[in-house]
């Protein structure tokens, strides 16, 4: 055995291990104390990256689940002020059926001025029915892109540019076959208006609804065709649309479109009952506002089904994405534990050692004896 003091190889050796064993117990309190596997980037370069995105979009998707509870809240809004304007439209309905009547006799001005009180404060609900100053009712919430140039053309309603692109297009007829073509740049898309009241450019996202009086008459049809021919100009609309995705792709915004609901638009007009031939005309005009009052909250209704979906899948995305960022961040508590005890035990161990290999040298003062 040879002594030497001036390199203690033993002590040297037990010093490394003992410090490998300070770094790795220092290394799991950090761990166990604030719960992550990862705390900074050297810990797991890779992990850090692929954990820190899915962070970001954890947090977009919690934004989007507010924008579908907000979402809702806006179309109950909405659905509140058809539900008046459809309580007001059945008393219009009561007056005019009361009008229409020879026994209302000099009672008719009293009629009518209850109707035209009605018809103003129709046009205020569709005024004031609002969501974060938003009006909802006044045809200026839709999404997607708009025109006005169809505005004008007879016997036809819900006309919608909702996912046209924007820019001119070009519109043909053919008074032979019925057909309206649509040509953007060059894409072009017929539609044979025999086929029925519903006209949809589904490639080009263009529709419109006939009359039942114009999808019946060839004579009607050309006259819709002729109108609508020439050029098509679609500019960018509003945006009525709701983030329900932490991305900027199309399917993660959920577009929204409430039609005006003021008494241009259901056909209706002060003075509609003031002589009992004029109620007796506009009857029908008053069940089909009714009507068209009913199908907008049945859309109410649809869009929120819809959002109700993608709420719940907007949940299962989170907790999926959680999942997945707690198997890459978090730390397991059990096996973390385990790494401590064992850093722990020989820390102490090592301590023990390294003093042991200290006291070795002394052996050498013996030689002097």
């Amino acid at each position: 055995m040879s002594l030497r003091i001036m390199n203690n190889i033993a002590a040297m050796n037990a010093h490394r291990h003992l410090m490998v064993s300070d770094a790795g117990l220092s290394k799991s309190l950090e761990r166990l104390s604030s719960g992550y596997r990862i705390n900074v980037a050297a810990d797991d370069a890779a992990g850090l990256a692929i954990s820190e995105r899915f962070r970001a979009q954890i947090s977009s998707l919690k934004v989007a689940q507010r924008n579908v509870s907000e979402a809702n809240a806006l179309l109950q809004t909405a659905e509140g002020g058809m539900i008046k304007i459809g309580e007001i439209l059945t008393r219009m309905k009561e007056l005019a059926t009361q009008a229409a009547s020879g026994n209302a006799g000099d009672d008719i001005t009293k009629l009518s001025n209850e109707y035209n009180a009605l018809i103003l404060e129709i046009d205020r609900i569709s005024e004031s029915t609002k969501y974060a100053n938003k009006a909802l009712l006044d045809g200026s919430f839709n999404a997607g892109n708009t025109s006005t140039d169809w505005d004008s053309v007879p016997d036809i309603y819900d006309v919608s540019f909702l996912n046209a692109a924007t820019g001119v297009h070009t519109v043909a007829y053919s008074a032979t076959t019925n057909e309206v073509i649509i040509t953007k740049g060059t894409v072009a898309e017929t539609v044979d208006l025999d086929d029925g009241a519903s006209v949809n450019f589904s490639t080009l996202g263009v529709s419109f609804t006939m009359t039942a009086a114009a999808a019946a008459s060839d004579s009607l049809m050309d006259a819709i065709g002729g109108a609508v021919a020439g050029t098509l100009t679609v500019a960018a609309g509003s945006t009525a649309t709701f983030q329900v995705g932490y991305s900027e792709a199309a399917y993660d915004r959920i577009g929204i479109e409430i039609d005006s609901l003021k008494v241009a638009d259901l056909d209706l007009a002060a003075d509609d009952i003031a002589t009992a031939a004029g109620a007796q005309a506009i009857l029908d005009d008053i069940e089909d506002a009714i009507s068209t009052v009913a199908e907008k909250r049945g859309d109410i209704g649809a869009y929120q089904n819809r959002l109700g979906y993608a709420a719940g899948n907007l949940a299962i995305s989170v907790e999926n994405f959680q999942a997945a960022e707690a198997v890459i961040r978090d730390v397991d508590m059990a096996a973390e534990m385990t790494a401590f005890t064992k850093n722990q035990i020989l820390l102490q161990a090592g301590t023990a050692m390294l003093a042991q290999a200290n006291l070795a040298p002394q052996q050498v003062l013996a030689l002097f004896g």
